[in-house]
C-alpha cells in the first residue's frame, strides 16, 4: 500500500493547522496559553525524534494521565513517528492499567507517577525532567504512513471482562472527524474545546476534528471535571464546547441552578454521550442553557461515530426523538436485526449494526473475537435498540442486560425513564435478579435527591402509572449513589452481584 500523503494523516491535521495559523493559541492550561500552533508543531516533532529511540514505526506507546495539556503534543508526537497510542484512563487500577500494557506490550509508556511501576517497558513521568529531554533535540521528519495504518488502541472499559484493544487506524480517525464536521459541528479558530471529560477516550477523540480547523484545545488547571472551573474557562476561551458524559451534564446543570448563575451566551454547544440521557433531565438541561446540545452515540469500535442527533434535532421535539440517539451518521449505515439476522420491523427491539468507514479493524490479537464482532461486514454492536419510521434509533440496553422475567423480556431503560420521572429521584439503574418462579426479577437501585424521603410505594404506584405492570420493579434498593468506572458509566456488574 502506497503511502499516504502527510495531509490526510493524523499528524497531518495539525501540520496544516500550524501552516495556516501559525500564532494562534493551540492548547492553554487552565486561563493561561500554553502553546501556539508554531510551537505545537515544532514540539511535535521533536518529541517524535525521541520517540523513534524507543521503537520503529508500528509500535506501541502507553498514555497514562490525568488531563494535561501535555497530551495533545503526545498524541500528535506518537503519530507524526508513525507509532500507536495506547491511552487509559487515569482513574483505573494499576493492575488494570497493567493488564493492558501487557496485552498490547508498548516500547514506551508516558505516564502520571502512580502508574510507573504497572510498566516493564520503560516510563517517562509526564512533565519531569526526563519528559523535558524528549522535545529538547533536534526535530524528525514525519513518517510515512498507509491510511490503513494502526493510530490507536482504544480498550473497552471491560465492565464484563477483560478489555479488548479496538484497532483504530488513521483512516478510522479521518472518518470519525469527517462525520463530526457534517452531522455535529463545523468549528473554526474562534472555537475552544475544553477538556472537561477524560482525554484518554471522547474528549480526546475529539482533539483532531479540533485541531484540524484550527480551534483552541482548553485543559482545566485541576486536570477533572469541576462544574464552576467549567464555567469560568467558558467565559474566558472563546466559543466554549466540551463533551461530556450525562451525568456531568447533569452536575453542570445543578451547580448552575444551585449557584444562581446566568449561563447565556457562555456555552456555544455541549456534545453529550456515553450513557442514557433522561427525556426528564434532557429538557431540563435544555431550559437551563437553551438549545446547545448535541448527542452522539458510538462506541470505542465505531469512535463517537454511529449515530447522532444535532444541535437543532434538539429544538422542539416530541419525547420520542429527545429520548433517541438520533439517526445514522454521515458514512454510516444502521441495521437492527433479530437474532436469525433478519432486518426487524420498525418498532421492534433487536441488535444494532453498523457499518462504514469509522468501524475498527478488528481487535489486537484476537481474530475470533475480531470476527464475531465484524461478521458479514457489519459491526455487531452488542446494544439492543430500535428504529422508528423516520431512522431515528432508540438504544434499550445491552443485549447482556435485557431481563426475562416471566417469559417476557423488560428492557432496564424503560423502567429507568421511569424512575426517573419522578421527582424525588436523582438516579436510577435498573438490573435482573435470578429467581426461582420468574426466572428474573425487575430490581431497581435508586438515588434520592438530596432531603427526599422517596419510599418503595410510591416508586411502585408511580411506575404502574407508566408503564406495564409486568415491567416494574419486584425489589428496590436504595442509596446514597451508584458505582460507576472511570468514565461515568454505572456498574451494572456490581449492582448485579450485590
Amino acid at each position: 500500500m502506497a503511502p499516504q500523503s502527510e495531509a490526510s494523516s493524523a499528524y497531518g491535521l495539525l501540520k496544516e493547522a500550524a501552516s495556516a495559523s501559525p500564532e494562534a493559541i493551540a492548547v492553554a492550561q487552565g486561563e493561561t496559553a500554553w502553546l501556539t500552533y508554531r510551537e505545537l508543531d515544532d514540539r511535535v516533532l521533536r518529541i517524535a525524534a525521541a520517540l523513534g529511540q524507543y521503537g520503529p514505526p508500528g509500535s506501541r506507546v502507553m498514555l497514562a494521565s490525568k488531563n494535561c495539556p501535555q497530551i495533545v503534543e503526545i498524541l500528535f508526537a506518537v503519530w507524526a513517528a508513525g507509532m500507536v497510542v495506547v491511552p487509559v484512563n487515569a482513574k483505573l487500577h494499576a493492575r488494570e492499567v497493567a493488564d493492558i500494557a501487557s496485552d498490547c506490550a508498548p516500547v514506551l509508556a508516558l505516564t502520571s507517577a502512580g502508574f510507573r511501576e504497572a510498566f516493564t517497558c520503560p516510563a517517562i513521568i509526564i512533565g519531569s525532567p526526563e519528559y523535558a529531554d524528549l522535545g529538547s533535540g533536534e526535530p524528525a521528519a514525519p513518517a510515512a504512513l498507509a491510511p490503513g495504518d494502526l493510530a490507536w488502541l482504544f480498550y473497552t472499559s471491560g465492565t464484563t471482562g477483560r478489555s479488548k484493544g479496538a484497532m483504530l487506524t488513521h483512516a478510522n480517525l479521518a472518518a470519525m472527524a469527517q462525520a463530526h464536521w457534517q452531522d455535529i459541528d463545523l468549528p473554526d479558530a474562534d472555537v475552544s474545546l475544553i477538556h472537561a471529560a477524560p482525554m484518554s477516550h471522547g474528549s480526546g477523540l475529539y482533539i483532531l476534528p479540533y485541531i484540524a480547523k484550527g480551534a483552541r484545545q482548553v485543559v482545566p488547571a485541576s486536570g477533572a471535571f469541576e462544574p464552576d472551573e467549567v464555567l469560568r474557562l467558558c467565559r474566558v476561551h472563546p466559543g466554549a464546547t466540551m463533551f461530556l458524559a450525562p451525568t456531568m451534564v447533569q452536575r453542570l446543570r445543578l451547580h448552575v441552578e444551585q449557584a444562581g448563575v446566568d449561563p447565556a451566551g457562555c456555552i456555544r454547544l455541549i456534545v453529550y454521550g456515553g450513557g442514557p440521557m433522561y427525556v426528564g433531565e434532557m429538557r431540563r438541561a435544555l431550559a437551563t442553557f437553551g438549545p446547545i446540545f448535541a448527542q452522539i452515540y458510538g462506541q470505542g469500535e465505531s469512535p463517537m461515530t454511529i449515530t447522532g442527533l444535532s444541535a437543532a434535532d434538539h429544538v422542539d421535539q416530541p419525547d420520542r426523538v429527545l429520548g433517541s440517539v438520533g439517526r445514522a451518521r454521515s458514512g454510516v449505515e444502521v441495521r437492527v436485526v433479530d437474532d436469525d439476522g433478519n432486518a426487524c420491523p420498525p418498532g421492534t427491539a433487536g441488535e444494532i449494526l453498523c457499518r462504514g468507514a469509522t468501524v475498527m479493524a478488528g481487535y489486537l490479537g484476537l481474530p475470533e473475537a475480531s470476527a464475531a464482532a465484524l461478521k458479514d461486514g457489519w459491526l455487531h454492536t452488542g446494544d439492543v435498540g430500535a428504529l422508528d419510521n423516520d431512522g431515528y434509533l432508540t438504544l434499550l440496553d445491552r443485549s447482556k442486560d435485557l431481563i426475562i422475567s416471566g417469559g417476557s423480556n423488560i428492557y432496564p431503560r424503560e423502567v429507568e425513564e421511569a424512575l426517573i420521572a419522578h421527582p424525588w429521584v436523582e438516579e436510577a439503574c435498573v438490573v435482573g435478579r435470578p429467581d426461582a418462579e420468574w426466572g428474573e426479577i425487575v430490581v431497581a437501585h435508586v438515588v434520592a435527591k438530596p432531603g427526599a424521603d422517596v419510599t418503595a410505594a410510591a416508586l411502585d404506584e408511580h411506575c404502574l402509572a407508566r408503564i406495564a405492570r409486568f415491567k416494574r420493579p419486584k425489589h428496590y434498593v436504595f442509596a446514597d449513589s451508584l458505582p460507576k468506572n472511570a468514565y461515568g458509566k454505572v456498574l451494572k456488574r456490581e449492582l448485579r452481584e450485590s
